[in-house]
């Protein structure tokens, strides 16, 4: 029985301007591309893909080999034993999800424009996000907004998830996530929030990077969350 400390550290260093392709075909890689350019869009701030976040996918999907960055940002955790081998059919079946999932959004487009997904406009391929996802565009949302208070509980594991829900989890993940995974390119979805962020994984682990400063500590519950409150009969 292995355990993570067990694990071998392979050095390596995801570029995120890379192109070059280690799961994806071509066509996919473009058609996911354009998939997170419309979940996360360019707008006044970068998008998704500004922040490279198919590299980031592109990568998970690749094997098992970018799951777990070292605690050092030296380079990746070489799973081991049963962990790995869970890890590579979970991994099968991500694959599969995302080749049924390519599929699927060529034959909507087709049907809405005679294009595949990645030629189509953007009221076209937000129309066929929104078939896939059965539910409506989301529209603008602001922090005092009710809507908020319930829309960031998401979940945090893509098991079991149909691909929509799974592609938007990955797409965040890629837009949000340590730019050792290879999205987050020069830290532009940290900036797009306003959070700083440490400069290496090293940093939070010796004690170089702290979140202490942001912490508030003179607050009520009502100042934070008063927007949920029940409202007046």
């Amino acid at each position: 029985m292995t355990s993570k400390a067990d694990w071998q550290i392979v050095p390596v260093d995801i570029d995120p301007d890379t192109e070059e392709r280690l799961f994806f075909s071509e066509h996919e890689w473009d058609t996911i591309e354009a998939a997170g350019a419309r979940i996360i869009p360019t707008d006044h701030d970068p998008g998704a893909r500004e922040a490279r976040v198919i590299v980031f996918i592109d990568r998970y999907l690749s094997g098992i080999d970018f799951h777990y960055a070292a605690a050092d940002g030296s380079g990746f955790l070489q799973m081991a034993g049963k962990d790995a081998r869970a890890a590579r059919a979970r991994n099968r079946d991500m694959r599969r999800l995302y080749r049924d999932g390519v599929q699927e959004l060529d034959r909507l487009s087709v049907e809405q424009c005679g294009q595949a997904f990645k030629e189509a406009g953007e009221e076209v391929q937000d129309h066929v996000l929104e078939q896939l996802s059965g539910e409506r565009k989301p529209t603008k949302v602001s922090l005092t907004s009710r809507e908020v208070f319930y829309s960031r509980l998401q979940g945090n594991t893509d098991d079991g998830m149909p691909f929509f829900q799974t592609l938007c989890m990955h797409v965040r993940q890629g837009f949000y996530c340590d730019p050792v995974y290879g999205g987050n390119k020069d830290r532009m979805g940290w900036r797009v929030i306003g959070f700083p962020g440490p400069e290496s994984l090293r940093d939070t682990m010796d004690g170089t990077y702290t979140t202490a400063p942001h912490f508030v500590d003179d607050y009520t519950w009502e100042d934070l969350i008063g927007f949920t409150a029940p409202e007046p009969e």
